[in-house]
């Protein structure tokens, strides 16, 4: 019977009957090897190596923490008679086998976050999936994404941003209307903004080059004469800081300095943030650089831009992703609607 099994490909050493391996390793030459490009490293530590590997590929420093941890979760999974080990100096063959896609480990990782999100799981399993593929493997078909429906964004109503504009121009904080203006005028991510340097600016064409945005993509952002007229009260503010103490390294071109005279950090915008949140009487989990830049496509879509323009101006790589806006933008057909309904009166 085993002979019959090996001469039509089926393994000979697995399990009769339904469940059992279905084609021999040496059969299909698709057996679980390390891949050729890594076997001269093998011996190296696998977490360190594929940090590197996520930095060649560009990746944003948020995905490689997150695509680290959820790689940290999977690997610390121990398997019945397993002992704990230090996986951060593990090699790279031994990581390999722990992550043979056949030994239970996965299984026991997807039932660990199958009480999570649907867009946390669908995240881990990314992150492992790319994991599997730099070591040789793959995530096998059974593994289900779950689906569900994408979350709206929030925005904030005219009365809100109105609250906000106001308390940013009264704040003690020398930062608090430039950077809001500035939002509020480019839809940039927090991240952008943080890393937005002196030498990227051109106030007379009122627009900024972005450098490395997500995905490691360049564009440019435009912006009004708010923003250049609150950038050149804070320009004032930016050279007082610097004669009190001079910024070093990368920090001495860029655009926003804190106290310290170090580049601003998302923390610091988003704290700042909280601050103007609680003073415009809006709740601070809704007040974030991301809201902003959602109240800036919605605004532009009900003024009448096409999709596609917003999507360059937003910097997405997938229309689909700017889309999402259409279902939370009724400003436009509020306006086509009373329009209608006047001219059907006046008939």
């Amino acid at each position: 019977m085993d002979n019959e099994r090996q001469r039509s490909g089926w393994s000979p050493n697995g399990p009769h009957g339904r469940l059992a391996t279905p084609f021999d390793s040496n059969f299909t030459g698709t057996g679980q090897i390390l891949p050729s490009r890594l076997v001269r490293i093998q011996h190296l530590p696998w977490i360190s190596l594929w940090e590197t590997q996520l930095k060649a590929e560009k990746k944003s420093e948020h995905t490689i923490r997150s695509y680290l941890s959820s790689a940290r979760r999977f690997a610390l999974i121990l398997l019945p008679d397993e002992e704990e080990i230090d996986i951060e100096e593990m090699p790279i063959s031994e990581m390999h086998n722990r992550c043979d896609p056949n030994n239970g480990r996965l299984d026991l990782f997807v039932q660990s976050i199958s009480n999570l999100r649907p867009a946390t799981i669908n995240a881990r399993i990314a992150a492992i999936g790319h994991l599997f593929k730099y070591l040789g493997h793959r995530i096998p078909d059974w593994v289900q994404r779950p689906g569900g429906t994408r979350p709206l964004p929030r925005t904030l109503t005219r009365d809100e941003i109105g609250r906000v504009r106001d308390s940013a121009a009264n704040s003690e904080n020398p930062l608090a209307e430039p950077i809001i203006t500035l939002l509020l005028d480019t839809g940039m991510r927090v991240s952008e903004l943080c890393s937005l340097d002196m030498s990227n600016l051109d106030l007379i064409d009122k627009s900024a080059r972005i450098y490395g945005g997500k995905g490691n993509k360049d564009r440019l952002v435009l912006y009004t004469k708010k923003t250049v007229d609150s950038m050149n009260a804070w320009f004032g503010s930016r050279r007082m800081q610097i004669d009190t103490k001079s910024p070093v390294g990368d920090d001495v071109d860029a655009v926003f300095l804190s106290t310290r005279s170090s580049r601003v950090a998302p923390r610091y915008i988003q704290k700042m943030m909280d601050s103007i949140a609680d003073s415009a009487k809006i709740p601070r989990s809704r007040l974030t650089p991301h809201t902003l830049r959602h109240n800036f496509a919605t605004g532009l879509l009900e003024r009448g831009v096409d999709l596609v323009s917003i999507q360059r101006l937003l910097g997405h790589s997938n229309i689909q992703t700017t889309r999402i806006y259409l279902d939370i933008s009724d400003q436009t057909l509020r306006e086509i609607y009373h329009r209608a309904q006047n001219a059907a009166i006046e008939e």
